[in-house]
C-alpha cells in the first residue's frame, strides 16, 4: 500500500490477471479462478524458519535522527595531560630502578632512587635546624620561667625569645629547601621521626615500607600520574642532573584515553565544532566513539588543512599512538518523523521498495524516501510508524518477487 497526500492509499500488490483468468472468475457457479492459489504479485510466503535460514533481520519504521557525516583520516596520539616524563630535581647517581618497560605505575609511587650529595646536605641542614630548635625551645622556657619569677633580667629573656624565633625560621627554610628538591610532606615527616630517633640514641631510623629509603643521600623519585612505563631513559649507576646528563628516568603514559589528530580540509572546516561526536575505525578493530575537543584557528600552510583533535576512550588499549585511523565526524543532526535502515530499501522497476512483515511472510511496499545519511533514510510516504520490515538480506525477497513476476509473465 502507498500513502499519498489526501489520505488515499493505493494498492500495489494486486495480481496481473489474464483475460482468461478474468473470464473464469466471472463464470456462473462461482468457480475458482485459475491461479487463485498462487501467490499474488508482491506477496511472499515465508515461515519464521525460512526467514531465519535466509538470515533476514527485522526492524521497525520509527522516528529518529539523521546525521550528516564527514569522513577524514586521523592519527592516534597520546593525550598530553595523561603523559609524564619523570625527572629528578637534583644531581645524583641512579641507585635503584624499580620499574621495567610495560609495568603499571600508581600516582605517587616511588619508581627510582638516586644517591645525591645535594640531598644529603639539605637533610643535614634540616636535622641541624630541628636539633637547634629543640635546644632553643628548652632554653627559652627556662629563661621565661626565671623572668616570670623575677630572678633573671628582662634582656636575657628577650634574647632567648629572639634566638628561638631565628631557630624556627631556620627550620622552615630547611623544609622549603627539601620541598624544592621534590621531597613530599610524608618524606619530611619521616625525617622528623628519624631526628627524634637520633636524639634518643638510635644509630639510624628505620623507614616504613614504601617511604623514604635509609641514608641521608637517598632521594626518591615518584610518578606524578598513574599509567604504564613506555620508555626508560637511564641505567643503574648513570649520573643524572648534571650538565650534559639525563634529567629524566622514565616516560609514563595513561592510554585509557587517547587523542586522534584529524586533518580536515578547509572546505569542510566550517561544519566542525567542539563537542561533535566522532566514530573511529581501523581495519578489523571495532569502532570507538569520542568527541571533538579542539579545532585549531590556524591552517597548515603546506596541507591547507586545520588541526582538529578528538578525545576517544581506550580502556581496552585498542588504539596505539602512531597508528592511522579513519574518523567519521557527525557534523549535523536532524530529527525526522519516520526513518528506516538503508539496507531495507530495494530498487524494483525504478521504484523504491521495502518488504513489510505479514502473518504469512512479507508484502512488497512502494515507499517515497526523503533525506538520508550513511545508515538511515527518511520515509515520506508508504509506511506507518511501528510497521516491521526486513532490514538486512532484503535482496532475497527482491529475488523472490522477480521470480513471481517472471512466472506471471509466462
Amino acid at each position: 500500500m502507498l500513502d499519498i497526500p489526501g489520505g488515499i492509499r493505493v494498492a500495489v500488490t494486486s495480481a496481473l490477471s489474464s483475460p482468461k483468468a478474468g473470464a473464469e472468475s466471472a463464470a456462473p457457479g462461482g468457480g475458482a479462478a485459475e491461479g487463485e492459489d498462487e501467490e499474488s504479485e508482491g506477496n511472499i510466503k515465508m515461515s519464521p524458519e525460512q526467514i531465519q535460514q535466509a538470515k533476514i533481520k527485522l526492524g521497525q519504521a520509527e522516528p529518529g535522527v539523521l546525521g550528516l557525516h564527514i569522513v577524514v583520516p586521523g592519527t592516534v596520539q597520546t593525550d598530553p595531560d595523561r603523559m609524564a616524563r619523570i625527572a629528578g630535581r637534583v644531581v645524583g647517581t641512579v641507585a635503584e630502578l624499580r620499574k621495567r618497560l610495560g609495568d603499571e605505575v600508581k600516582k605517587g609511587e616511588i619508581v627510582a632512587i638516586l644517591d645525591s650529595r645535594e640531598v644529603a646536605e639539605a637533610k643535614s641542614e634540616y636535622y641541624a635546624a630541628r636539633t637547634n630548635l629543640e635546644l632553643q625551645q628548652t632554653l627559652f622556657e627556662r629563661d621565661k620561667s626565671l623572668w616570670d619569677k623575677k630572678i633573671s633580667a628582662e634582656n636575657q629573656y628577650l634574647r632567648s625569645r629572639n634566638t628561638l624565633i631565628e631557630a624556627q625560621l631556620r627550620v622552615q627554610l630547611s623544609i622549603q629547601k627539601l620541598q624544592a628538591l621534590g621531597l613530599t610532606d610524608d618524606d619530611i615527616g619521616t625525617l622528623e621521626k628519624r631526628t627524634a630517633s637520633l636524639r634518643a640514641g638510635a644509630n639510624e631510623a628505620q623507614s616504613a615500607p614504601g617511604t623514604e629509603a635509609p641514608g641521608l643521600q637517598r632521594y626518591s623519585i615518584r610518578s606524578p600520574i598513574a599509567g604504564q612505563v613506555v620508555e626508560r631513559l637511564v641505567n643503574l649507576g648513570s649520573p643524572m642532573g648534571g650538565e650534559g646528563e639525563s634529567k629524566e628516568v622514565y616516560v609514563v603514559a595513561d592510554l585509557q584515553t587517547v587523542w586522534i589528530e584529524l586533518a580536515v580540509p578547509t572546505s569542510e572546516l566550517p561544519m566542525i565544532k567542539n563537542g561533535q561526536a566522532v566514530q573511529i575505525s581501523s581495519g578489523a578493530s571495532p569502532a570507538s566513539k569520542g568527541r571533538i575537543v579542539f579545532v585549531s584557528p590556524m591552517l597548515n600552510p603546506e596541507t591547507r588543512s586545520a588541526r582538529v583533535i578528538a578525545s576517544v576512550e581506550n580502556s581496552d588499549l585498542t588504539w596505539r599512538p602512531g597508528s592511522f585511523v579513519t574518523a567519521q565526524v557527525t557534523a549535523a543532526e536532524e530529527r525526522v518523523d519516520l526513518r528506516i535502515a538503508r539496507g531495507a530499501v530495494q530498487n524494483i522497476g525504478g521504484e523504491q521498495v521495502v518488504f513489510v512483515r505479514t502473518s504469512e511472510g512479507f508484502e512488497k511496499r512502494v515507499v517515497v524516501l526523503g533525506k538520508s545519511d550513511d545508515e538511515h533514510a527518511e520515509v515520506k510516504f508508504g509506511l506507518d510508524a511501528g510497521e516491521t520490515i526486513a532490514i538486512t538480506n532484503s535482496f532475497v525477497l527482491k529475488a523472490e518477487v522477480g521470480k513471481a513476476e517472471a512466472k506471471h509473465a509466462h
